[in-house]
């Protein structure tokens, strides 16, 4: 059993996030959906909470309504197998309303964000040259989504 589960608040796009996440990633699908009953804020029949798995990790959706939004304080972050994989994602993530952002993070048009990031980001970044080590720094810097090639010829 899982200890900790990420809980994410969305006004009424639970259901549509969870849909466009499972998607994303292999291991992953719904696994439950309750809704609003009589007595509640929301509408009855409305979807309250999604269950889902992304890549075997558990999260839980809610439609709390307009009273919760997301920050950039926290984010899913993703590690990629190669840039196709960055590339894919990004795409997807950042299509219909969403915003690339900076150094690989970016917000999804649920206001998500998540940073797509190569596994091997932190040995592309190292150096034994300093001068190298502050050319890969800055180059990522001007980067939004992460470009492995040009990490690697800095």
């Amino acid at each position: 059993m899982q200890k900790i589960t990420t809980f994410l608040t969305f006004n009424d796009q639970a259901e549509e996030a969870a849909q466009l996440y499972t998607s994303l990633f292999p291991e992953s699908k719904i696994t439950r959906l309750t809704h609003y009953t009589a007595g509640t804020y929301m509408p009855v029949g409305n979807v309250m909470t999604v269950e889902f798995e992304l890549a075997g990790q558990k999260y839980v959706a809610l439609n709390g309504g307009p009273y919760f939004t997301f920050s950039t304080g926290i984010s899913l972050s993703v590690s990629c197998a190669d840039q196709a994989e960055i590339d894919t994602l990004w795409d997807k993530l950042t299509a219909d309303g969403g915003e690339p952002g900076d150094c690989g993070w970016l917000k999804d048009r649920f206001g998500v964000s998540w940073q797509i990031t190569p596994a091997n980001m932190l040995q592309l970044l190292r150096s034994s040259d300093p001068a190298q080590m502050q050319r890969k720094m800055a180059a990522m810097m001007q980067m939004h989504k992460i470009d492995i090639a040009a990490l690697e010829n800095a």
